[in-house]
């Protein structure tokens, strides 16, 4: 690894992260074994527009919940690959401080705060 940070950790750390991602999108219906399916609602509730509100939070927050998912997955392949905790902009090192706040940090907060 090209940042000479203890990996363990970050790496116990992700994999906790990455099976969290999943129960929950497991509880909302978006888990592996769902094939694909949406999510069932009541289609006899009285109130139709609060049921397409809620699935519309629900959709929201499984999307949200993915895209956590591909960036601890990325940072996870980044271990393997032996190139965790190195910049994707700049190719600096991220402070561990950044990493220990957010394991799945892809860039440095100085590459970050000019997004």
């Amino acid at each position: 690894m090209a940042n000479d940070v203890p990996t363990v950790d970050y790496e116990l750390r992700l994999h906790e992260e990455r099976s969290e991602l999943l129960a929950r999108l497991a509880e909302l219906g978006y888990g592996e074994d769902s094939g694909g399916r949406e999510l069932a609602y009541d289609s006899n509730f009285a109130d139709t527009s609060q049921v397409t509100a809620e699935r519309g939070e629900t959709e929201a927050l499984a999307v949200q919940l993915r895209e956590t998912l591909k960036e601890v997955e990325n940072a996870l392949a980044k271990l393997q690959a032996g190139t965790y905790g190195v910049c994707e902009s700049c190719g600096k090192p991220i402070s561990p401080a950044r990493l220990e706040a957010k394991p799945a940090a892809r860039r440095c907060i100085e590459c970050a705060s000019k997004k």
